[in-house]
């Protein structure tokens, strides 16, 4: 950090004493971040740079990136770009460069590749980052700061998220060296309203492991008060430092610029002083001689940083006097030189009181003359961000068009969809400002519009892509030729479908279809029949959807269109008897599949393989089911396609799978492994993680991801999976009326948006809320409540009804998989349970019924089955039941189901105590392998880590050994291993 400060280090102490027991324990191999937090001017910069000379004391290399702020114009990576430009500049380190050549495009000497070309090229420059990071890391401790990071672009932003959650403080594997890595991270707290786009960004990093916050609060008065005294050569009065210790308000900067603006001598302040800080800094700014303030005027309208060279040919001053007068303003510590020829405001107040007192004329002729020298052909590409920014304030909104169109296409080369999109609708802002001969020809409004949609879709902002294109066909208006009106309207329609806008997609798409004549053959009217085909389908018009989707594919083979080929027959596979549940029907979606991939359209290929994906999830198959997830994912992943609709529903069904199949450490790894390059919306996704979090007990966190999924725009599948996540929640909570009211409430909002009844999910929910009113009304009836059984029983009879009506629709079954017969089976054991109490027979169904592979729901039946073998009088049968059920809630960490497990076993005397010879069948195969480890001396710690599970899944587990092998300590049980031959001695193997 090249910041120094000539005031003294008041008031921090502790502050400084965590962030160096930071920088500690990563020069020991354990990598962290602190986030640190504080109002402008309360002290971050200045802590940092303490921390920093410590670590360069210590010998840690210290990189540092600043954000600035542009208005709603972002640059992409600057942060990074400045950090990573440090590094290479160091000879020490320049070499680690060569092994990630994607960092090129960051610091300028590549080619800078990754546009529309390369769609993976965002994740490969993210990967590479962390991979360069780490290695830099291996060469030295290295410390990485990041300044004002309220202003981050929105590129920075999600590269920070995979750096801290995913890359650079990750542990490293066995027999890897230990990453000797620490970020230091500041923002303004107060800058942060409600809707900042970082705030949902510290919410996730917050609650990584490795990420800490530190918040920087208000100086002590009698911290104030000390620096006041230590600032001031000479005496200073009491009443003086009263008077600004009261304003300044335990913020340092306040204090410090207060105290500079006094009178040389030690003269009370004048109540005629400005009140506001903007006042005291220019009062100081004006001590400055006419040329210093000049250049700092300029340097004001650059930023808050800015290069030599540019500021140099903006004020155009002799370099001599150029140079006088930076010493000067570097003197009064208003500017600060830093080590690659740039010079920065001491502090952000700073910049913006000296912006802010300009003159609107000197404003304009300012901006205008950094526009022209951004405008140069060494700058213009890199530059078009802050250019197009200048050019606005300038009100050159010719150039400003200009300029945000190349901004626009440089975020696009980055892989910076949210760039893109805000450059974009800047430039549709400025488009009809400017005069027609100015404007570019290569595009129009409409055209700009939709490529703005689609880098919404492309960021996972699918309401503002349709916001957009509904933007786009106002914009068309009536005078637009048939080919674009029906383009905007398909595409429309495509956009309406990933908002479960059902009805209006259907119109909008009946509407292209219409403008288009089928004959002569087109790709547009094939493409807006495949649009149409998924849109009829949707809202149950499927006769009209099979009719043109036999049409459209005969004629896109006609003009061996192979994508639409393909998304056509994906469309017809859905509709034939022969359907994705079947062999034949999977082998015409692996066709289609091919075709997609050929023609280089992800997103169909992406349809395919979601297609074949779900299809084997509906026959029962789930190992097939998660080979397509896998591919699909993968291929998605490679693509740079994660945040689209069908990815998304990938990476939910994968993380579903593993969650049924009850590979739960899995599941929760696949749900966060890509979170952090997935937009907000895309929260479903690792919906199954809440599953697994509710299961084992943490409710409430489960409980508030949920309502997060609820707390944005409607989404079905958000809505599904925050629901299924309530209903359980509440029915885990004895809370009957909440389970009944969630479920309803679901069942609405489900069905509203097909129009068709009830969707077949509904019959979950409505057996997990018939859980709690069973659980109700067998309360009711053993406390003599013979009225509130009965009306339990009533509404265990309504919602069971419900169950039936969305599993087997017009009494139909035919049409339910695997799951929804298990559940449809719970459904109406927990009715009779209701009713009349446990049912044998019942329980039996479901528990045959979840036997197709699903080991969560398999236990919670058996449980029940249990209550109802020994209600009924047949003990045996029932422990065998309750020891089953329990050993898989160990085996999963589901600790509420093993406490109610424990519970049955000790209220209905169903344990038993196995002979020694039989203790090997007792144990489960986990139980089995920690076992093993115990008798290597392993810890709970260590067991987790090589099992892949938490330390306190494993002290169950061994909770559990201890308890079955009879041992009071781990030391017992290893040796009635040893001594039953559970275990084997380990051998050395003789030198």
């Amino acid at each position: 950090m090249t910041q120094t400060f000539g005031t003294p280090f008041i008031g921090r102490g502790d502050e400084l004493a965590r962030l160096t027991g930071v920088l500690e324990r990563a020069g020991g191999g354990e990598p962290r971040a602190v986030l640190v937090a504080g109002d402008a001017g309360v002290g971050k910069t200045r802590t940092l740079t303490e921390a920093a000379a410590h670590a360069t004391a210590s010998g840690t290399t210290v990189l540092t990136g600043h954000c600035v702020d542009l208005g709603d114009v972002g640059l992409p990576y600057l942060p990074f770009t400045e950090i990573l430009g440090a590094a290479a500049a160091d000879d020490r380190l320049a070499p680690a460069f060569a092994a990630h050549p994607a960092v090129d495009r960051l610091t300028g000497s590549g080619p800078g590749s990754g546009g529309a070309s390369d769609p993976g090229g965002r994740l490969q420059l993210f990967e590479a980052v962390a991979g360069l990071l780490a290695d830099l890391a291996d060469i030295t401790p290295l410390l990485l700061i990041i300044e004002d990071l309220h202003w981050a672009d929105q590129s920075s932003r999600d590269l920070l998220r995979f750096l801290l959650s995913r890359g650079v403080l990750q542990r490293p594997s066995a027999g890897n060296p230990a990453r000797r890595l620490a970020v230091f991270a500041s923002y303004r707290a107060d800058d942060l309203h409600r809707r900042h786009p970082l705030r949902p960004l510290l919410a996730e990093l917050i609650r990584l492991p490795a990420v800490d916050r530190l918040e920087l609060r208000p100086m002590a008065d009698a911290d104030v008060a000390r620096l006041v005294r230590a600032l001031r050569t000479g005496p200073v009065s009491d009443t003086t430092v009263h008077s600004i210790v009261e304003r300044a308000e335990g913020n340092a900067f306040y204090a410090e610029e207060l105290l500079a603006a006094l009178p040389g001598d030690d003269a009370p302040v004048s109540p005629a002083m400005p009140s506001g800080l903007a006042d005291v800094l220019l009062i100081r700014i004006e001590q400055l001689s006419d040329t210093a303030q000049q250049v700092l005027r300029t340097a004001a309208v650059a930023g808050r940083r800015v290069e030599h060279e540019l500021l140099r040919d903006a004020v155009q001053l002799p370099e001599e006097e150029l140079e006088s007068a930076l010493r000067e303003a570097v003197g009064h510590q208003l500017l600060v030189p830093g080590g690659d020829a740039t010079y920065s405001f001491r502090h952000a107040l700073t910049r913006e009181a000296v912006y802010a007192d300009l003159l609107p004329g000197e404003r304009v002729r300012l901006h205008s003359r950094f526009a022209g020298l951004l405008a140069g052909p060494a700058r213009s590409a890199k530059n078009a961000a802050e250019r197009a920014h200048h050019s606005r304030e300038s009100h050159d909104l010719a150039d400003a068009l200009t300029a945000s169109l190349e901004a626009a296409d440089h975020a696009q080369r980055v892989g910076a969809p949210a760039e893109e999109l805000r450059h974009l609708e800047a430039a549709l802002e400025l488009w009809p400002a400017v005069d027609a001969g100015a404007r570019p020809e290569s595009a129009g409004p409409v055209t700009l519009t939709l490529r703005a949609a689609a880098a919404a879709a492309s960021s996972g902002e699918m309401h503002r892509a349709v916001h957009l294109t509904r933007d786009a066909l106002a914009r068309a208006g009536s005078d637009a030729d048939s080919e674009l009106a029906a383009r905007v309207r398909y595409t429309l329609a495509g956009n309406l479908m990933r908002i479960d806008s059902l009805k209006d997609a259907f119109t909008y798409s009946s509407e292209a279809l219409a403008l288009i004549p089928a004959e002569p053959p087109s790709y547009t009217w094939v493409w807006a029949a495949a649009t149409h085909v998924m849109a009829a389908r949707l809202v149950g018009r499927d006769e009209d959807a099979e009719r043109v989707a036999r049409h459209a594919l005969g004629t896109a083979e006609q003009l061996r269109l192979d994508d639409a080929q393909a998304d056509l027959t994906i469309s017809l596979v859905g509709m034939e008897t022969d359907n994705r549940r079947t062999p034949k029907g999977r082998e015409r979606l692996r066709r289609a599949r091919e075709l997609a991939h050929g023609a280089g359209n992800f997103p169909v290929e992406m349809r395919a393989l979601f297609n074949l994906a779900i299809g084997a999830y509906e026959s029962g198959d789930l190992e097939e089911c998660l080979t397509w997830l896998g591919d699909g994912v993968d291929r998605a992943r490679r693509a740079g396609l994660l945040p689209s609709p069908y990815a998304l529903e990938l990476r939910y069904l994968q993380s579903l799978v593993l969650y049924t199949l009850g590979r739960w450490d899995a599941c929760a790894r696949a749900a966060a492994e890509d979170a952090e390059l997935l937009p907000a919306a895309a929260g479903f996704a690792s919906g199954p993680a809440l599953y697994v979090a509710l299961a084992r007990g943490a409710a409430e966190a489960a409980v508030a991801g949920a309502r997060a999924l609820l707390d944005r725009p409607f989404d079905w599948m958000s809505t599904l999976v925050a629901s299924i996540v309530l209903t359980d929640a509440a029915a885990h909570g004895g809370d009957a009326e909440e389970a009944v009211r969630r479920l309803r409430t679901a069942a609405e909002d489900l069905t509203d948006v097909t129009g068709t009844g009830p969707p077949p999910v509904v019959v979950r929910l409505a057996a997990l809320a018939l859980s709690a009113v069973a659980d109700a009304a067998e309360e009711a009836r053993r406390t003599g409540d013979t009225a509130g059984g009965d009306r339990w029983a009533d509404t265990a009879t309504e919602l069971v009804e419900l169950a039936r009506t969305s599993a087997a629709p017009g009494g139909r079954d035919d049409g339910q998989g695997p799951e929804g017969r298990a559940w449809s089976a719970r459904a109406e054991a927990e009715w009779l349970r209701a009713r009349t109490g446990p049912d044998v027979a019942a329980w039996e169904r479901a528990v045959a019924a979840f036997g197709y592979g699903d080991p969560y729901e398999l236990a919670r039946s058996r449980r029940r089955l249990a209550e109802a073998l020994l209600a009924a009088g047949r003990r045996e049968e029932a422990g065998e039941q309750a020891r089953a059920a329990r050993d898989t809630a160990v085996e999963l960490g589901a600790e509420p189901l093993r406490e109610a497990l424990d519970a049955l076993v000790r209220r209905g005397g169903l344990a038993e105590s196995p002979a020694a010879g039989e203790r090997i069948a007792a144990l489960t195969a986990r139980e089995s392998d920690v076992l093993r480890l115990l008798g290597r001396g392993r810890t709970n710690r260590q067991i987790g880590e090589e099992l892949f599970i938490s330390g306190k899944t494993a002290s169950v587990h061994v909770s559990n050994i201890l308890a079955k092998l009879g041992a009071a300590s781990r030391t017992e049980a290893v040796a009635i291993a040893y001594r039953e031959g559970l275990i084997e001695p380990e051998t050395t193997p003789s030198a």
